[in-house]
């Protein structure tokens, strides 16, 4: 069952808080999941959260640090000395402690470093310090368990015993060479049911699915999702064995990437959350709402352009809402599935059996929206040719729109723009001008206007 964070919990919290009830405040807690910590202490004030961080033991503060708000883990942060963070961080994984110490100063940052207790855990900190954060060598841990190739299954089994204190879970046994490059994986039941007296070089498998510290995180993600996997191994450029990736690391990314295209997709142009300031919110809002507020003049000029057509055929200009909403829907959806495509690598680039099935789709649904709509003309208005026009030009509109939302996020992804600012008010703006253009364009020329 999910924990709840009650309102008498915290009354309970504030009343020992407030009484230095130490001991009653870890029975409180110390049962608890530290992501349900995490939440409770985003519902207190800086400095009772602050007062119940330093209460618990650092092995369990330190897994809270990585589930706290970044608003609230950088307030704690600030209000501990570096011995007390190079505690909390000596606790952790190696890729987690770079990323919250990623977070500090420079100056706090060497202070945190020379506190640590375990010398070999802070060099291989710093060493994952020096990636880029949004790479594989960002991500991953050094926490691993590998084999020597030249090694036999006793001396490997002796070998993993002491590497495995230092690794929380074991995803993968990699083997190396003497060089420590990357060569392999061993199975777990090859390693039980072979004697104690064979190589390993003689049992290990060779195929093996990895990854280069310079690769981008999204497409980290997108191999592990391709091939199921909970961890993927990292080397550098000599092909020697660095690191490791988990999937909890890649969650995250996939995550952070899904909020990121859909914020493009409204027309939010920056990383925003719901907790960010009035004119954090207001920056990445407004640059797409003044650009649509010009494409819509652009589109009021198209309209009067042909004032004098609709004031000969009154009812083309009612149903130019209806042209706007359809177009507009059609090319969201034409877009919203190629992005996907792309984004799952189920469609890498432009394909004529993908556009041919997309213009098919958009085809038949603008037939039967057309046909409803000359019906409901003819029952309404008995303007037969008119209510023809009307629908031919709302078929040729859907196509155009269908065409745009297909082509456009291929076009931005071929040039290394996000596809998935193709998705919003791009191409719901880009219709209103082009398809009120189309519009008018085909009915006057059906009516021979």
């Amino acid at each position: 069952m999910e924990f709840k964070v009650s309102k008498e919990l915290i009354h309970q919290l504030e009343e020992h808080i407030v009484n230095k009830n130490d001991q009653e405040l870890e029975v409180l807690l110390n049962d608890l999941h530290h992501a349900d910590i995490a939440e409770i202490l985003d519902e207190l004030d800086f400095d009772e959260a602050t007062y119940i961080f330093r209460v618990l033991d650092s092995d369990k503060t330190a897994e809270i640090l990585l589930e706290l708000e970044d608003d609230l883990r950088e307030n704690i942060l600030s209000r501990l000395s570096p011995k007390e963070i190079a505690e909390e961080l000596d606790e952790l994984e190696t890729n987690d402690a770079a990323d919250i110490i990623g977070e500090l100063s420079q100056e706090i940052k060497a202070e945190v470093i020379s506190e640590m207790l375990d010398v070999e855990h802070a060099k291989d900190i710093v060493d994952l310090l020096r990636y880029d954060e949004n790479s594989a060598g960002g991500l991953m841990g050094k926490e691993l368990v590998k084999v020597n190739e030249n090694w036999n299954v006793l001396t490997c089994v002796k070998e993993m015993r002491i590497q495995a204190e230092n690794v929380s879970r074991v995803h993968s046994i990699y083997v190396v060479d003497d060089e420590n490059r990357l060569k392999g994986r061993l199975s777990l039941k090859d390693l039980l049911t072979t004697s104690t007296k064979t190589q390993i070089g003689d049992i290990y498998i060779r195929k093996l699915n990895f990854v280069n510290v310079d690769t981008e995180d999204v497409e980290v993600a997108r191999i592990m999702q391709k091939y199921d996997l909970e961890a993927i191994p990292v080397v550098d450029e000599l092909g020697r064995l660095v690191g490791r990736i988990t999937i909890d690391d890649i969650v995250d990314v996939i995550k952070d990437e899904a909020d990121k295209d859909y914020q493009l997709a409204a027309g939010i142009t920056q990383d925003v959350e719901s907790n960010d300031s009035v004119l954090e919110l207001t920056k990445a809002r407004l640059p797409w709402l003044l650009i649509g507020m010009v494409i819509e003049i652009v589109a009021s000029f198209v309209l009067k352009g042909n004032e004098a057509t609709f004031q000969k055929y009154s009812t083309l200009i009612i149903f130019v809402p209806l042209l706007s909403a359809t177009a507009g829907n059609i090319g969201v959806q034409a877009s919203a599935i190629v992005v996907q495509g792309l984004a799952n690598g189920t469609l890498k680039e432009f394909s004529r059996g993908y556009f041919s099935k997309e213009i098919s789709v958009s085809m038949i649904s603008g037939s039967i929206i057309s046909l409803l709509l000359l019906g409901y003309h003819s029952i309404m208005y008995q303007q037969y040719l008119v209510g023809m026009a009307i629908s031919i030009s709302m078929i040729v509109v859907i196509l155009f729109a269908a065409t745009l939302g297909t082509l456009v996020p291929l076009f931005l992804h071929k040039n290394k723009i996000d596809p998935a600012i193709a998705t919003g008010p791009f191409i719901t703006t880009t219709n209103d001008v082009f398809g009120i253009m189309l519009y008018f364009g085909v009915a006057k020329l059906i009516l021979g206007f």
